[in-house]
């Protein structure tokens, strides 16, 4: 036997060179693995639970430490071809047949060690994700209720790159189904708008199955960026819509951006509207109409009540005026869109002026029914007993 044969394995040289040839990862990583290359070589034997553990624990320790997984799968594919000329046991190999059985055994230990190292990488990285994702709605629901003082509240906004000093707006998405924390929808609108927009400029994330994307009012392109990302991954005829904040300064002016946001969405739901994208200051006529429920409710009551002893109730009715007054006014237009023939049209206008007194044809008496119809829509009058009739 040659002065080679006889020779141990010199781990920490070898851990040291396959450390620099992975371009300076710690070779504390290797811990144990060029022995168990040693031991398979030598049996031929599959590495052991403990060892593949081992490996695992490892792995997860890189994945805390933010060592780069290629990093970490180059350091042992280093250590494999670096350490393979070294083995004693392919020194003392007697043959095709044996180097060959050695080296699949190796190999096959390489691919259960880097496989057992990927997954204790993995599984710490959804741990980091999960507890900055929890970390991340903590503070965006303490954000938009106001339960943090203002100092302790500013501390954690600059870990997800937010001043809260300075103006934002806030865009709410909200879709046939709710966006939830790590969904796909979620992930990848995040980071389409993560390319365009740096890091430490908008934050992306879910709340009661909202979409939300809080971004600083410098970037004014960024709402409409991202009502763009949304609708891009909705599947057709989804119903999607996004509702846009005006811009406010401070932590309180988050929080109203937000409430704006939601209630634009809130809106156009109670009135129907069809636009994907609603934002809060095109709303603001509404917002002030609806402010006065009490009014509306009497408006309702006074103007609409009679239609509700009309043969077949108030709704086709509320409908036509409806579609008349979105059609600006057009009969031979709302008779399109309900199906209906002009003189159907005509003669249920005609009905609407005998039973209520105002005629949606005269200029001076429409904006009246308008706003008496749009405030129906609000309050869900008269398919909701409990609303005036």
């Amino acid at each position: 036997m040659t002065g080679r044969d006889r020779r141990r394995l010199d781990v920490a040289a070898l851990a040291e060179r396959a450390a620099r040839d992975a371009g300076g990862v710690s070779p504390e990583f290797l811990d144990g693995y060029l022995e168990m290359l040693a031991g398979v070589s030598a049996t031929g034997r599959r590495l052991a639970r403990a060892e593949l553990e081992s490996r695992r624990a490892l792995g997860a320790s890189a994945a805390e430490q933010s060592v780069p997984l290629r990093a970490l799968v180059d350091l042992y594919l280093s250590a494999n071809w670096l350490s393979w000329r070294e083995l004693p046991a392919l020194a003392a190999a007697s043959g095709k047949e044996q180097v060959s059985a050695i080296a699949e055994a190796v190999l096959r230990a390489a691919d259960d060690a880097i496989v057992a190292l990927a997954d204790g990488y993995d599984s710490a990285q959804r741990q980091v994700m999960r507890q900055e994702g929890a970390a991340r709605r903590e503070f965006v629901d303490d954000l938009l209720h106001g339960r943090s003082d203002l100092g302790r509240l500013a501390e954690r906004a600059e870990r997800f790159g937010l001043r809260l000093a300075a103006d934002y707006a806030v865009a709410a998405a909200r879709a046939d189904q709710p966006f939830t924390e790590g969904d796909s929808t979620t992930r990848r609108v995040e980071a389409a708008l993560l390319r365009r927009f740096d890091a430490h400029e908008v934050l992306v994330t879910t709340r009661d199955g909202l979409l939300l994307c809080l971004a600083p009012g410098m970037l004014a392109e960024a709402p409409a960026e991202f009502a763009r990302q949304v609708g891009s991954l909705q599947p057709a005829r989804a119903g999607w819509q996004v509702g846009v904040g005006r811009t406010h300064a401070g932590p309180g002016g988050i929080l109203r951006s937000y409430e704006e946001a939601r209630g634009a969405l809130d809106l156009a739901a109670s009135l129907g509207l069809a636009a994907t994208v609603l934002k809060a200051s095109d709303l603001l006529v509404y917002q002030v109409l609806f402010r006065d429920r009490a009014a509306i409710i009497d408006l309702v009551g006074t103007v609409l009540g009679p239609l509700a002893d009309s043969r077949g109730g108030a709704r086709p009715l509320l409908d036509t005026l409806a579609a008349y007054f979105a059609a600006g006014e057009n009969t031979a237009e709302t008779a399109r869109q309900l199906f209906l023939s002009v003189r159907a049209v005509t003669y249920r206008l005609d009905r609407v002026h005998q039973r209520t007194g105002y005629d949606p044809r005269d200029p001076a008496q429409r904006f009246t029914l308008e706003a008496a119809v749009l405030g129906a829509r609000l309050l869900g009058w008269p398919d909701r007993p409990t609303q005036p009739a």
